[in-house]
């Protein structure tokens, strides 16, 4: 597939600080890239600096297979750009808004009026078209916001933590315009510190940290490089030590640990370890109530690369 973004090498630094360090990117034509990190970790820089918005010291970077300058006026209307914080006029009303932001890439007043109408009716605010921003919620600001960025039909659309203190219900309802996006041809390049809403969205997920890439990859990918391993949990009551210890020489156990009549066992690589562990229990004759297994997440590996939990982690 052809590449939408290269970025380069790319060192961005404020004074002794480093905010961005020899990072590469690539987003492909037609794809979710998830770009996750802690907050801190470089990711608005990186995006300011694809949108020649910033300056940077060392690096390349090329959109639509063009250098990007701050003079690359046929490139940027091609981009959708959806900021972290809210941008929107006040003294304007929701239909008014899209229109401005629409009008800074469409100057045909009858075509812009029909892409103003579809992307009111994209993001669902119909019924919200005269009202004032400041009269709007928290979510419903939130779908202006990404009206605005996505009225004039971009072919790439870059979302800068566009769920940031909204409600479970207008997350939901962004996450599947977003999808619907793709669906409809735009490649996105979204950036979140949120694990599950990458996990749920994206085709390829990039990791980075103190500015840095630490990981790339699909989900499964990605999880396959981490070394935490399946945990299977089992409510057994009392388990003699002969019975816990042949538990433990099972050839796909690495732990098995006795918690209050809670069984915690700790599994090699595999696909079949649950299974497996309901024939042990069968076979040594170990009753057990409620059972379930938790697999590896990307936090483990995020866990693991950088001894840090991702929404604890500030750097």
């Amino acid at each position: 597939m052809n590449s939408i973004i290269e970025v380069n090498d790319l060192v961005k630094r404020y004074g002794d600080f480093t905010a961005l360090n020899h990072l590469n990117l690539e987003v492909q034509q037609g794809e979710i890239l998830g770009l996750l990190g802690p907050n801190g970790s470089g990711k608005t820089t990186a995006i300011n600096c694809i949108l020649a918005l910033l300056r940077y010291d060392h690096g390349s970077i090329k959109v639509f297979d063009q250098a990007m300058t701050p003079a690359s006026k046929d490139a940027k209307r091609r981009i959708g750009y959806v900021m972290q914080s809210v941008g929107v006029i006040d003294e304007l009303n929701v239909r008014e808004n899209i229109d401005y932001f629409c009008s800074l890439y469409v100057s045909d007043a009858k075509k812009r009026k029909q892409m103003v109408s579809e992307a009111i009716e994209f993001v669902g605010l119909q019924d919200f078209q005269k009202r004032m921003p400041k009269k709007l919620s928290g979510g419903l600001l939130r779908r202006l916001n990404i009206a605005c960025g996505i009225a004039h039909k971009p072919e790439l659309i870059i979302l800068d933590e566009p769920t940031v203190a909204v409600d479970p219900q207008s997350r939901n309802n962004i996450l599947e315009g977003i999808k619907e996006l793709n669906r409809l041809g735009a490649t996105v390049l979204y950036t979140s510190h949120y694990m599950e809403e990458v996990e749920q969205l994206c085709d390829r997920i990039t990791i980075i940290d103190g500015g840095k890439k630490i990981a790339e990859g699909t989900k499964s990918e990605l999880i396959a490089q981490t070394n935490s391993s399946e945990k299977i949990y089992a409510e057994v009551g009392d388990l003699s030590e002969a019975q816990l210890e042949t538990l433990r020489k099972l050839p796909f156990v690495a732990e098995a640990v006795l918690n209050h009549g809670e069984l915690c066992v700790s599994c090699g690589k595999g696909d079949n370890n649950l299974s497996a562990l309901l024939a042990a229990f069968e076979k040594h004759k170990i009753d057990f109530g409620h059972i379930r297994n938790q697999l590896p997440t990307l936090n483990d590996l995020f866990l693991e690369i950088t001894g840090k939990e991702l929404r604890d982690t500030h750097a």
